[in-house]
């Protein structure tokens, strides 16, 4: 090879090739070790924060229950004893794997399930999305493979709906509960209280996912002026049309918050558009907190709900010594409070130094012109 110009000339070479030495030699590694140490941590880590959450869900049947049906169509394919003599449209016959119509299915399931994770709020959310469009990819599955299995999956599904129901929140809360007869008679009771009420029924999903967000709320702002309510409109239908809030299955206004201010509404969430239908609104803390002006809310309440400070007794003025009190020292002189003038310049010119003078009391003004009584000396 030819030489370089630096080598003819007898140059050193540079200091980052006498450094440099073999390919990956001398680079520090702890940097990366350390990275791949925290990203094997992190998840162990969030595993064992979750494991009281974790067991408190597996010791309820809905999620056990939920879960075995979300995966039944796993479990029948690919479990040996489930999986033989399954039909099978695989080139090479193999009844214990997906076929390739199977493989679209999921991963167009898994699709809807991230789109709608979107809006997702706490982790129910999350999961209740994955088990209810898992059930229905599962449905389609079973009916492809035979209709027989797909029949008795539907069965299953419909029996659980009924006799299943998802866990109500009973955790700690600052709430009160209405019925159709309490709501109108609490709201009325005293107009100085602001009240959020939620209308709300225990088998909309949405409802069951916004109650510990909404309970949270009532423990953090809770105060005598500023109240939170909720009625179950699914069972007081009267209510759910007197405040005009649709339970329709497909509605979109479960749960609905309104804002009560001197027993009327001043505003609720989610809106009604002028065709009836409800504008889409996401029920989470940082909106409902916002939204609603909370932290104003409960500034207002605490000031109008606290007793009005009544200043500290004035202590009895004490005489002083020459007979003057407190008010009278701080009086400019000649003109002490309470003292009278001198009998020469009360008195006319004519009359007597020790005449006594009386202030006319009984006219209708109540500061009647002064009278002088002079008496004579006989």
């Amino acid at each position: 090879m030819p030489e370089t110009l630096g080598e003819r000339r007898g140059a050193p070479p540079p200091a980052d090739k006498q450094a440099a030495g073999p390919i990956g030699a001398g680079r520090p590694y702890g940097g990366r070790q350390s990275g791949g140490k925290m990203a094997v941590l992190a998840p162990l880590l969030a595993l064992l924060y979750s494991v009281p959450e974790l067991c408190r869900w597996l010791a309820r049947p809905y999620y056990p229950l939920s879960a075995l049906l979300a995966t039944a169509f796993l479990l029948v394919r690919k479990l040996p004893p489930l999986c033989r003599g399954l039909p099978s449209q695989r080139e090479d016959g193999n009844p214990c794997d997906f076929d390739w119509r199977e493989v679209e299915i999921l991963m167009f399931l898994s699709a809807i399930v991230m789109m709608k994770n979107r809006r997702s709020i706490t982790v129910e959310q999350h999961v209740g999305n994955i088990f209810m469009f898992s059930k229905v990819a599962n449905v389609i599955l079973f009916f492809r493979l035979d209709i027989r299995m797909g029949l008795l999956y539907l069965t299953l599904c419909i029996v659980f709906l009924m006799t299943c129901k998802p866990p109500l929140y009973m955790g700690p809360e600052y709430i009160k509960y209405f019925s159709d007869k309490t709501i109108d008679e609490e709201l009325e009771r005293d107009k100085r209280v602001t009240w959020i009420v939620e209308f709300f029924a225990n088998w909309s999903s949405e409802c069951q996912s916004f109650a510990p967000i909404f309970a949270d709320l009532s423990l953090k702002y809770n105060c005598s002026g500023l109240h939170f309510g909720k009625v179950d409109v699914g069972r007081y239908t009267d209510v759910s049309t007197r405040y005009k809030v649709s339970t329709s299955p497909l509605t979109k206004q479960l749960p609905t918050l309104i804002l009560f201010q001197g027993g009327v509404e001043t505003m609720r969430r989610p809106q009604i558009d002028k065709k009836g239908r409800a504008v889409s609104w996401t029920f989470s803390e940082e909106n409902v907190i916002r939204e609603f002006s909370l932290n104003e809310l409960y500034q207002r309440a605490k000031k109008q709900g606290r007793p009005r400070d009544e200043g500290p007794e004035e202590a009895p003025e004490a005489p002083a010594a020459n007979g003057d009190t407190k008010k009278d020292k701080m009086a400019p002189r000649g003109k002490k409070r309470g003292a009278q003038k001198p009998a020469e310049t009360e008195a006319e010119p004519g009359g007597e130094a020790d005449a006594p003078q009386k202030r006319a009391r009984g006219s209708p003004e109540g500061s009647g012109p002064r009278v002088v009584i002079e008496h004579c000396k006989s």
